[in-house]
């Protein structure tokens, strides 16, 4: 991502500069809905649909055994659980996750 990017792509620049609004509008415990838009071995990225300048991080650590991540473009929903402030990070425990027994 670059500053060069449109206007409503998240660039790390862009995201650094919205992250108080960013914490401020995505307290813990909010629901979130999203898309995902890149998965990796430690978790999947969301882009948050109430507030498109944050992103959004579920990793594995709160995915229960037997779960799997969600693939690219899947459309989630989920909760905030935590702010990273050093990378600018929401934390996210998708709902699929938490609801399970």
């Amino acid at each position: 991502m670059t500053d060069d990017a449109r206007p409503d792509e998240p660039t790390p620049e862009r995201i650094r500069r919205a992250w108080s609004a960013t914490v401020a509008a995505l307290p813990v415990g909010t629901r979130i809905t999203g898309q995902v838009v890149e998965r990796r071995p430690f978790g999947v990225f969301l882009r948050i649909d109430e507030v498109p300048q944050a992103v959004g991080l579920a990793d594995i650590g709160s995915m229960p055994p037997g779960a799997s991540l969600p693939a690219r473009g899947d459309r989630i929903s989920g909760e905030v659980v935590w702010h990273t402030d050093h990378n600018h990070q929401v934390r996210v425990a998708l709902s699929e996750w938490i609801d399970r027994d």
